[in-house]
């Protein structure tokens, strides 16, 4: 009886070995652990900590270096600022060309909207543009604050999946974290993929995504990651700095299949202002590492003399 107990066993288990083996994690690919292993050697003897997160919309290949690790978003902020905003527009709050009237109580520095009069009247839509294209600091606290402010900010990207991309500034509760990354925080794939959740329509509603990705393909600040990619390839895009960090999260339309990458930073040793710094010096390796990557027949390289216009 024993025996043929056994029997019985070893036979189920034969028969069906789907049910009590758990299947082994797919092999990278040759082409994705090449990959890999350029950034992690792009990265190598950085003064500081570096997240990545890249994935190629068409294949699904995928590169993940510290990317759920906590940054700060210095300016890329204004991608979820932007969203809240634009879901106050679509429950009919605000209007997106509704004409707003500046006052010298919203100044926060002498960009382009804090150099404006008291008084002076400014089309929403403007600002919102101003904040993705030029990162005006004034625009943007003043779109976070019609926005309905962090909070609310927050509880959109909550309700949406995105839990650890947070406003900081000037949101009630979040003072220690503030103190700790800044007007905002995120993580390199969060980031990346909030990109593509607008890239898809699936922010707020697809003609809102729509427009929200058109503001991000205007970006003047280009001279990091996007100088590195030739002028014709459609990118959306947003950057951002403060002393010890540098970021910048891109969507490129690359022609062989499009492809998102996020590049993070955090307790850069180097907190200098200038083309030389480590992170935009990352920032620009890395842009040309994928563009090659996904890219290997293109011959454009960015010409002699570009770097002069920074």
């Amino acid at each position: 009886m024993p025996r043929l107990r056994f029997l019985f066993v070893f036979l189920w288990y034969a028969a069906f070995p789907a049910a009590h083996a758990q299947e082994a994690p797919a092999r990278p690919s040759a082409s994705t652990r090449r990959l890999s292993k350029a950034l992690e050697q792009a990265i190598t003897g950085f003064r500081g900590q570096v997240g990545v997160y890249v994935r190629n919309l068409r294949t699904g290949q995928e590169v993940a270096i510290d990317a759920d690790s906590l940054f700060p978003t210095a300016s890329t902020v204004k991608i979820p600022i932007q969203c809240g905003l634009f879901d106050k527009i679509h429950k009919g709050d605000l209007t997106y060309n509704q004409e707003l009237t500046y006052r010298d109580s919203l100044h926060y520095d002498d960009g382009i909207v804090g150099s404006l009069k008291d008084g002076a009247r400014i089309s929403l839509s403007q600002v919102v543009m101003l904040m993705e294209s030029v990162s005006d600091n004034t625009g943007s606290l003043w779109c976070q604050a019609l926005a309905g402010g962090g909070t609310t900010i927050n509880q959109w990207l909550d309700t949406n999946g995105f839990r650890q991309t947070r406003v900081n500034s000037r949101t009630p509760g979040r003072e220690a974290f503030q103190k700790q990354h800044g007007w905002g925080q995120t993580t390199p794939r969060e980031l990346a993929n909030l990109l593509v959740y607008i890239r898809e329509g699936k922010a707020i509603s697809p003609d809102a995504s729509d427009e929200m990705y058109r503001n991000l393909s205007r970006q003047y600040w280009d001279h990091d990651g996007l100088s590195q990619l030739p002028p014709n390839i459609r990118v959306a895009s947003k950057n951002g700095a403060v002393n010890q960090a540098r970021s910048e999260v891109a969507l490129v339309h690359a022609p062989h299949g499009e492809y998102v990458y996020c590049v993070m930073t955090k307790h850069q040793q180097d907190e200098a202002w200038g083309r030389s710094n480590e992170g935009t010096t990352l920032l620009r390796t890395v842009g040309s590492l994928l563009w090659r990557h996904f890219e290997p027949k293109s011959t454009w390289t960015p010409p002699a003399g570009y770097e002069k216009w920074w």
